[in-house]
């Protein structure tokens, strides 16, 4: 069976959250739930020069996810393909899967009383389309969606084609 992979190019964000608007518009998250979040992680200047890191948190759909085992209710359970998928009507609501998840990648969603999580918008997968936040809305395109190895692959070559890009062209 097909793996699948989200995986975002920190390096290559700009911090620019339409992957967060696209995710919110696509699920219906009310006021308060991010199943994707971006945030400045570091901001410094050197040589006069400002330089910000963003960074982003969304559930990795571990290969072993602690969330699946912690949910007393079997409401997260993990798919063939590696999604992770939560059923909102089965989800009791005692947050055992917000503690149990190392990457503090699953919300509380007020309104229902439920943990919610990002699901790869599955809907979309089965469709054979791709998660909303990874379908050509981010602008700096460093969020990508498919077979880890190929991904891995192309951010590989992206670098290298921007490192050898810089060398040519030199500082300014």
């Amino acid at each position: 069976m097909k793996q699948y992979a989200l995986i975002i190019d920190h390096i290559s964000c700009w911090g620019c959250k339409t992957c967060e608007v696209a995710c919110k518009q696509e699920n219906n998250a009310p006021e308060g739930v991010k199943l994707i979040a971006v945030f400045e992680e570091a901001f410094s200047v050197v040589d006069d020069k400002t330089d910000v890191m963003f960074q982003s948190n969304v559930c990795i759909h571990c290969d072993e996810p602690a969330c699946v085992e912690s949910c007393p209710e079997e409401a997260i359970a993990q798919r063939d393909d590696g999604i992770v998928v939560m059923d909102e009507q089965t989800c009791n609501g005692c947050r055992l899967c917000i503690d149990a998840c190392p990457y503090h990648a699953i919300s509380f969603d007020t309104h229902k009383d439920v943990a919610k999580k990002c699901n790869l918008c599955h809907h979309r997968v089965d469709n054979g389309l791709i998660p909303a936040c990874a379908d050509n809305v981010c602008l700096a395109h460093c969020i990508y969606f498919g077979d880890p190895d190929d991904i891995q692959r192309e951010i590989n070559e992206k670098h290298l084609r921007r490192n050898l890009l810089n060398n040519e062209v030199g500082p300014r």
